[in-house]
């Protein structure tokens, strides 16, 4: 296929299975992060700037800011640099160093906010350093993927479309929350096709997005110390909350025992299943969303020496004591 720009290039149709994940059933990984933006966000980054253009919002020579730990700056990053546009990202001490150079290198300028907000996170911080630049310079344009509809558009049209255009009947789906758009898109496509598919949110351990308390966050993607507008808590059937060390432990196993190299937001949604599993009844078929790939979590998630300074030595002993095969 040839494509005109590598934004364009949106791999919406690769699923793998994983047997064996949820015994008695069948379980199926859809993969989102073998784009060029290496992450689900390349979706929402597409929708919400091409929304802005059909507004008549943005045109050639047009600056966007937004805030994002990483992926979606990357891509937003992608998207600006085809399309002539100025990108500002307003990130935290939390995005990895790949992440940081990546959306450099793509010419996108990045502001890094270094205090905390009031639920111990850098969400409120950032947006408020949004907010004083808007009041500095009006011409700039924040997409606020937070709580721009076009967000949760983007997924309603593809995601979850291509779900059940492959997988056909789905009777659990797991999704992780950041910002939601992903989960609220898929919600409301599935509530339309699929009204029997039980939707289970994937959130980690210290996000206050469906109202449990905050706490220390270190791994960027999902997990929010502010409740997204777009969020909707009272839509999911349920929510299933993953300590980080979870999502560690088995980014490791899909990696080492699968040879499927994934980052954190996978490694919480996969680990969420496997806690969910005594709730799926024989049969079902099940479908988890793979947001994000290795690649950017290669020195943290993946490095046993970050891991032993974030969680403790003695986290990091269990996590290798923990690691048993993945059933086939």
């Amino acid at each position: 296929m040839i494509f005109q720009h590598a934004h364009e290039i949106i791999t919406d149709d690769i699923f793998v299975r994983l047997d064996g994940l949820v015994p008695g059933s069948e379980s199926f990984l859809k993969i989102e992060g073998w784009n060029p933006a290496g992450s689900i966000k390349l979706k929402s980054a597409v929708g919400m700037v091409e929304d802005a253009e059909r507004r008549g919002l943005l045109w050639t020579g047009g600056r966007i800011i937004e805030s994002s730990s990483g992926s979606l700056g990357i891509a937003l990053a992608i998207v600006a640099a085809a399309k002539g546009y100025a990108f500002t990202c307003v990130t935290d001490p939390n995005i990895s160093p790949q992440s940081l150079a990546l959306i450099r290198a793509l010419g996108a300028e990045v502001i890094q906010v270094d205090e905390r907000d009031a639920n111990g996170g850098f969400l409120g911080t950032r947006i408020a350093r949004i907010r004083r630049e808007l009041a500095a310079d009006p011409k700039l344009i924040w997409l606020n993927q937070y709580a721009n509809p076009s967000n949760p558009d983007a997924h309603a049209r593809s995601t979850a479309t291509s779900i059940l255009r492959h997988i056909g009947r789905v009777d659990r789906l797991f999704i992780g929350a950041g910002t939601t758009g992903t989960l609220m898109g898929c919600i409301r496509h599935f509530r339309a096709f699929s009204p029997s598919t039980k939707i289970i949110a994937v959130d980690t351990a210290g996000s206050v997005t469906f109202g449990h308390p905050p706490g220390p966050r270190h791994i960027p993607g999902l997990g929010t110390s502010r409740r997204p507008e777009l969020c909707r808590p009272e839509a999911v059937d349920d929510v299933v909350l993953v300590p980080e060390t979870d999502a560690i432990r088995m980014c490791r196993r899909l990696a080492a025992e699968r040879g499927l190299p994934v980052g954190g937001s996978t490694g919480s949604v996969v680990a969420a299943v496997e806690r969910h599993a005594p709730l799926i009844p024989p049969g079902a078929r099940v479908v988890a969303l793979s947001p994000d790939t290795a690649d950017r979590y290669i020195h943290t998630v993946y490095d046993d020496a970050w891991v032993a300074r974030t969680y403790g030595p003695e986290t990091l002993a269990h996590i290798r004591d923990e690691g048993h095969p993945v059933p086939a």
